[in-house]
């Protein structure tokens, strides 16, 4: 094959396997730093243009990236409860009284009245 493009491959699966690593010590997320940014500065110099975008990109987003590592959080309640709703509303064909859909809601979703 071509060797930019294996390059370019090697060189976004390094930065995935980087970027997807959650709940880390802090000493983790102080090498994953400088791992990173060691990435970030061969991809503004060395790399093709595309990666000095995405470089710039990272940057922007450095400080909530290197929470994600030490403090992994994500929606998936918020996601969960917002699906019962939606369910909810179909199998209703939609509440005319909002009273009546939030108690609804409020039992499907085990909070106790």
């Amino acid at each position: 094959g071509n060797p930019a493009i294996e390059l370019a491959y090697e060189f976004k699966e390094r930065l995935c396997g980087l970027l997807n690593k959650k709940s880390q010590t802090a000493k983790q997320c102080r090498d994953n730093i400088r791992k990173l940014k060691e990435m970030m500065k061969i991809m503004k110099y060395e790399a093709p243009t595309e990666f000095g975008k995405l470089a710039e990109t990272i940057s922007e987003w450095f400080a909530p990236i290197i929470r994600m590592w030490r403090f992994t959080k994500n929606n998936g309640i918020t996601e969960g409860f917002h699906r019962k709703m939606k369910l909810i509303q179909r199998r209703a064909y939609g509440y005319r009284n909002f009273e009546n859909y939030r108690l609804r809601v409020l039992v499907e979703c085990g909070v106790n009245l």
